[in-house]
Order: structure tokens, then C-alpha cells, then sequence
């Protein structure tokens, strides 16, 4: 396709009425009530959502009016992590800080803090700003790998920190650690054998993404990946790889999801920490113009399409090592991981992983490439990580805008839905 057809299409796409009629009705499960139970609930349902009444929930400090529906939705993960929408924006590395996390759990949803490519410091400081902007349960998300890992359970355990999210699994040791403390565990996984063998591990909760998501990714779009999952696990499921607003959300309960956690979305708003000329970036690009590349670290990773990726894709392994070398101990210098530790985690990483030492070697490029980009705001010597749904994203609302119009669109898709039962 031409960039005048991309051009086209995106502009015809975004043209559309953003509360249009979905083509095909939801299964009716979708919107019938259930009451969930934490022992009883079959693993199967369609949907285990309900919609509940009551008096709204009591706005915390700081945060200004918010417009929200007068029943909210309420899942097995509104209830397991406090909030009031099970409505997740994810840990998304030098993006989700401070700011972004706080105002989102402060909208009703859970916001997840970055803390891969923090100091340990930087860590507890990170930590401290976001208490002081919102008495919301919040999440932090960890690297598994890294030195001083225990540490950092440690601090989200003093600090009551209500969930830690993982990129990628935790060992035991981590999972029973946290949760003896009534810490909240949840993975990321892409595979259904990874869903079940965390289970088995004794997590809380996974997100399942697709390969709509963006950064490191799958190939299984979420369509499909997202019922396996379900059926495969007891634990409460949350959808990611494609969602934006509240239709998304509704289809995902109908799929057995207990709530959506997005990135790309969150990334493009007002609190997202993202410099104004890359956010800039995002909104221009058509659905057509992300591209799945193993280019930046040996990992199938979802990018938009520049001419740095351009360049990655060209080069031969032997010219990037010299690159993925010097970013490796930037990366070591800025999260104050010593060179013996860094050895170390390079080590652990090989082994568990299973990967070439030129896989290996590569592995400190996306964080550094994306810190080029997300922090520096160097488009030209950076990466940008991003899901397919950037293509249908043309505004940059607040969060607390983002987060009352995606629960409203959901309700609205449930009276719907309701309407096509009853006839």
C-alpha cells in the first residue's frame, strides 16, 4: 500500500463516529449478571463482570472532579486489586512514572509504575511521589532478573504496594514472598503453557497480551489467545494487545477477561511523560505503520516504522555489538547495577532464557534505544514501541477523561447488548 493509501484509510478510519454500532452483537453472556465468587465462579462464563450500584466511591486527595457512571463495573480484578475499574495501564519502561500512575489509579483504574530502569533510590522516591498524589492502590513492575530484585520486593512489601507486575514470570522465591505479605503477583504471559505454568506457581492474576501489543510481543493475535488463556487458568485474566476504549472492554469480558490493560493508549495523554513532538509522532501513524522487528534485541518486539529500524534491520550482527556493548553499561551506570552484577544478571538471563551471547549482548538496546526516544525525545537515534491500535488514537485526553469515557462507552455497549437479548 502507498503512503497515500495509508493516508487515506487512517483519515477515513478516524473519520468515523466513535460510538458507532459494533457489526456483529456481543454473545448475550456478555451482559448478563453474575455474582462473582472467589470459589465458585465457573471458569468458563462468557463473562464473569457484573454491573453493581451504590454510593460512588470517595474521590482522593488531589484529583479533580471526575465524571463517572453511576454503576460501575465490577470484575474478579476490581475486587482483588481495590480499584474501582478493571481498567489497567501498564509498566511501560520510561514511560509509566510517577504522574501517569497516580492519575490513573486516582480515575478508578490500577496504574502500574516502570521500575525496571530505576535505581533503587530512584525507586523509593518514584514510590513516595505517587503516595503523595493518590492513597489509590497502585502497582509496581519489576524485572525478575535483576541483582537486587529481593530488595525491591522488600520496599513494594514496607511501602504496601498492592500489585507487582512482571514482564516476564518471577521465580518462587519472589511469587511466596510477595504474596505471604499480601502483595498481589501478576505476569505478563503471550502463551497459554506459560499462563498455566505460572498458575501452578501460585500467582494472582496474568495479562495476556497479544500480538497487537506493542514492545515485546507475540504472534498470536488476542482474538485467540485471549479465550485459550481463559479456559486454561483459574486465576483472573486481564486482556492486552489492541484496546482503547469501552467497546474493547466489553469484548473482552464476552472473551472471559476480567478487565483491559493498555500502554499505547495511556502513553497518549496529558500526564503520559512522553515529549510533546514524539507524542506527535504516535497520532500520525496509520494502523499499517508499526512493524514486529528482531532487529533491536533478538526479541520479536512491535515498533513504529522509522529510519533507525530501518538501519537495525540492515546491520550486520557484527556492526551492532559495538552498539549493544556501550549500551549495555549505560543501562548498568543509569539503574546502578554494578559490572560484576551485570555479569551476573547477563548470566542468569543466558541461562534461563536460553539465548546466544549475540542475543545476550543485544539485550540492554531496547531500553536504551527507548530512553533515546521517550526521555531524550532523539526520534532519530531511538526506537518507538507501540501497539497497532496507534493507528485509531487521535487525541491526547487526561487520563481521568480517558478512563469515565472508556467506562461509560462500556455501559452503553451493555445497554446495547442487553437491548438485543430482550428481543
Amino acid at each position: 500500500m502507498s503512503p497515500t493509501d495509508e493516508s487515506n484509510e487512517r483519515t477515513a478510519k478516524k473519520a468515523a463516529p466513535k460510538k458507532a454500532a459494533a457489526k456483529k452483537a456481543a454473545p448475550k453472556k456478555a451482559a448478563k449478571k453474575t455474582a462473582p465468587t472467589k470459589t465458585s465462579a465457573p471458569k468458563k462464563a462468557a463473562s464473569k463482570a457484573r454491573v453493581t450500584g451504590g454510593a460512588p466511591a470517595k474521590r482522593p486527595a488531589g484529583e479533580g472532579k471526575r465524571v463517572a457512571p453511576k454503576a460501575p463495573l465490577s470484575t474478579r480484578i476490581t475486587e482483588l486489586f481495590g480499584v474501582q475499574y478493571p481498567i489497567v495501564q501498564t509498566g511501560m519502561g520510561w514511560v509509566s512514572g510517577p504522574e501517569l500512575t497516580a492519575a490513573t489509579s486516582a480515575a478508578g483504574g490500577l496504574g502500574i509504575l516502570a521500575a525496571a530502569t530505576l535505581t533503587y533510590p530512584e525507586l523509593e522516591a518514584a514510590i513516595a511521589r505517587i503516595q503523595a498524589l493518590t492513597d489509590r492502590p497502585f502497582g509496581v513492575n519489576l524485572r525478575a532478573d535483576q541483582a537486587d530484585v529481593m530488595k525491591r520486593v522488600d520496599l513494594l512489601i514496607r511501602e504496601k504496594v498492592k500489585v507487582a507486575s512482571f514482564a516476564q514470570a518471577p521465580g518462587r522465591a519472589v511469587i511466596d514472598t510477595l504474596k505471604a505479605a499480601g502483595v498481589v503477583t501478576m505476569p505478563t504471559i503471550g502463551a497459554r503453557r506459560h499462563a498455566e505454568k505460572v498458575q501452578e506457581w501460585g500467582v494472582d492474576a496474568v495479562i495476556a497480551q497479544g500480538g497487537e501489543g506493542g514492545g515485546h510481543t507475540g504472534t498470536v493475535p488476542t482474538s485467540l489467545l485471549l479465550p485459550d488463556v481463559v479456559d486454561a487458568v483459574d486465576i483472573p485474566v486481564v486482556a492486552a494487545g489492541g484496546f482503547r476504549d469501552g467497546r474493547g472492554l466489553v469484548a473482552a469480558l464476552a472473551y472471559g477477561a476480567e478487565g483491559i490493560a493498555m500502554g499505547t493508549r495511556f502513553l497518549l495523554t496529558k500526564e503520559s511523560g512522553v515529549p510533546e513532538h514524539v507524542k506527535a509522532i504516535y497520532l500520525k501513524t496509520p494502523v499499517t505503520g508499526t512493524v514486529v522487528t528482531r532487529a533491536v534485541d533478538g526479541y520479536p518486539q512491535r515498533v513504529i516504522r522509522t529510519a533507525m529500524i530501518d538501519a537495525l534491520e540492515k546491520a550486520s550482527a557484527l556492526t551492532r555489538f559495538p552498539r549493544a556493548a556501550r549500551n549495555a553499561i549505560t543501562l548498568a551506570r543509569l539503574t546502578g547495577t554494578s559490572l560484576s552484577d551485570l555479569l551476573e544478571e547477563g548470566l542468569a538471563m543466558k541461562k534461563s532464557k536460553d539465548l546466544t551471547w549475540s542475543q545476550l549482548a543485544m539485550a540492554a538496546n531496547a531500553p536504551m534505544l527507548t530512553k533515546a526516544s521517550m526521555v531524550d525525545g532523539k526520534v532519530e537515534a531511538g526506537i518507538l514501541p507501540t501497539g497497532q491500535v496507534v493507528g485509531l488514537i487521535d487525541e491526547l485526553p487526561s487520563v481521568s477523561e480517558l478512563i469515565a469515557r472508556i467506562v461509560a462507552e462500556a455501559e452503553e455497549s451493555l445497554e446495547r447488548l442487553r437491548g438485543v437479548g430482550a428481543r
